[in-house]
């Protein structure tokens, strides 16, 4: 049996992640907020809440990506290619969300200035975990995550949501981008995974995607929770400063 032939019959790991993470991805979806989306019942104070609450994630995207980089062992140099375009396609996702913010009536500043719930917290927590401390790899577990159902949803979630409120296009810059995926990032996001062979990378990998997938379960069902102290103009909300 030559080398292209035990090529073909490896089973795919990206395959097997997605199987292996069925009911921590039905997990995710069952979070009420969405159901709420799609049955075009959301409010304008539940949507700035989920950006808030999007911003204080996503703005940690960068230098968990240059950390990343930073950690990957010799044996996975390759993969700092694909961080670097990672790097490249992330840069300003947060100050996307942020004008987001402003063109859905709240206020950029008051975002800027909270304090993320403590889901929020726990997510990026582990995400800088799983990076220090952990198997660097893992991380590419999140990335998954992000890359399949979170990416799926956003599209259709800008479309109910815009449906619903009547905001301008302008409010929906961060939805959109993750919405618009392609297959060719699904097939690099496959190549990446399907390339670690190692038993220890993919545990490390399939452990990291099961725990974000209920890490942003919690921080979706967390998000009505605050929807009343959202970052409207006039409204105060707990700050970073006590203030």
């Amino acid at each position: 049996m030559n080398n292209a032939t035990l090529h073909v019959a490896c089973p795919s790991f990206y395959d097997e992640l997605h199987d292996i993470t069925t009911a921590d991805r039905d997990f995710l979806l069952a979070a009420p907020i969405i159901s709420t989306v799609f049955a075009g019942e959301i409010s304008p104070a539940q949507y700035l809440a989920f950006l808030v609450q999007a911003w204080h994630h996503v703005r940690h995207t960068m230098p968990l990506l240059m950390a990343l980089g930073a950690r990957l062992p010799d044996r996975h140099a390759g993969l700092r290619n694909n961080v670097l375009h990672y790097l490249e396609e992330e840069n300003g996702h947060d100050d996307w969300i942020l004008n987001d913010i402003d063109a859905a009536g709240g206020d950029r500043h008051a975002a800027a200035r909270s304090v993320p719930n403590v889901e929020t917290e726990a997510k990026v927590a582990y995400a800088w975990d799983t990076i220090m401390r952990r198997n660097p790899v893992s991380f590419f577990g999140m990335v998954f995550v992000l890359e399949g159902s979170s990416a799926a949803l956003a599209l259709r979630g800008a479309d109910a949501i815009q449906n619903a409120l009547g905001l301008p296009d302008g409010a929906f810059s961060y939805l959109r981008s993750h919405g618009t995926l392609d297959q060719q990032h699904v097939k690099d996001l496959a190549n990446i995974l399907n390339s670690l062979g190692e038993p220890e990378d993919r545990a490390a990998v399939t452990r990291c995607a099961k725990a974000m997938y209920w890490l942003y379960g919690q921080m979706f069902r967390g998000i009505d929770r605050n929807a009343g102290q959202t970052a409207t103009p006039g409204n105060t909300l707990e700050t970073t400063d006590g203030s």
